[in-house]
């Protein structure tokens, strides 16, 4: 195939900026480093703060899965403080468990769930679990 003379099937649009200066369309921007690295210095940020949101709903998890079955003490506390923060209703604080969720892109009420039917198929084994259960209820 030959080329044509005279002008390319794609060539450069002109547009006018404010000045009134003819200026190519897809001509490169120009940024100062303050921009560049403020980008992503915010970026980073923004990855710190989710690693440290993940961070602690991985260790809500873990407390709450790792001391399900705990009857005193520490770890009983630790379980406790757990179910409470991950079942909590309100979501006004910026690292509750629903906000946490949605930042990190998880459905919260499906997170919820599986860790019930986890808790149940657990309980399930063990012969003190109704226990337990009839004791929270009571207080």
């Amino acid at each position: 195939m030959e080329a044509q003379g005279g002008s390319f099937p794609y060539e450069a649009r002109q547009t006018f900026n404010i000045e009134g200066r003819m200026v190519p369309l897809f001509e490169a921007d120009t940024l100062l480093s303050t921009q560049y690295f403020g980008n992503l210095r915010r970026k980073a940020l923004l990855e710190s703060e989710k690693r440290l949101m993940f961070a602690i709903l991985e260790d809500a998890v873990n407390c709450y899965q790792d001391n399900l079955l705990a009857r005193y003490g520490r770890t009983r506390r630790l379980f406790t403080e757990a179910e409470e923060w991950i079942f909590e209703s309100s979501s006004d604080w910026i690292f509750s468990f629903r906000n946490i969720c949605e930042t990190l892109g998880f459905n919260p009420e499906y997170v919820r769930q599986g860790l019930l039917r986890w808790k149940k198929k657990k309980t399930a084994k063990y012969p003190y679990s109704k226990y337990w259960e009839r004791k929270k209820i009571a207080g």
